[in-house]
């Protein structure tokens, strides 16, 4: 059976759903979710590290490019949060906890004639081991990098990401609460 996405409105309010290529071929609004993974520091002093995934270099679009630690769409049935935890354990072999911090909407067209056009919902979830026994059909590589490393290599090579991933990072970037808390910035 193929995989289904959930196509919604600019309110994301569902409106029917579409097999997942033939709305990457179309650009048809779908709802997805982006999820940071952070991990505290053992000493106060140090910030909160984000983990960041090397997309697999075999992926339909975006292959080998540095991302959030796991992206996808929820199917339909599928609450944003159960479909979040289920890909950062499919992905990543993690149990994690997550809340929602933010979403905003992207359309990205890419050289192979794939459209991303996605009503993207942004989640956070803290973990503490420092290995990441990851799917190597899903990911390529991993890294750990505090908010100042990723936005530093962000500027010096945009092109090394997703077109998704400073969107995304700039919602939890910009709450307050969040960076309090974790000590962000």
């Amino acid at each position: 059976m193929s995989e289904q996405v959930i196509l919604v409105d600019e309110q994301d309010r569902a409106i029917g759903t579409a097999e997942k290529l033939s709305a990457h071929q179309q650009g048809q609004l779908h709802r997805a979710f982006s999820v940071f993974i952070y991990r505290r520091p053992k000493n106060n002093e140090q910030k909160v590290e984000w983990l960041l995934q090397q997309r697999q270099i075999e992926k339909y679009h975006c292959g080998g490019l540095w991302t959030n630690s796991c992206c996808s769409h929820p199917r339909p049935n599928e609450t944003l949060l159960q479909a979040a935890i289920r890909r950062v354990f499919e992905e990543l072999r993690l149990r994690v906890s997550v809340q929602t911090v933010g979403h905003f909407i992207y359309r990205a067209a890419f050289d192979n004639g794939l459209v991303e056009h996605e009503f993207d919902h942004v989640l956070i979830g803290e973990c503490n081991t420092h290995t990441i026994d990851f799917n190597p059909a899903e990911v390529q590589a991993y890294r750990w990098m505090n908010t100042d490393a990723i936005i530093a290599e962000y500027q010096a090579n945009p092109s090394h990401f997703t077109p998704w991933f400073m969107l995304a990072f700039e919602k939890i970037l910009d709450n307050i609460a969040l960076q309090q808390e974790l000590n962000i910035c």
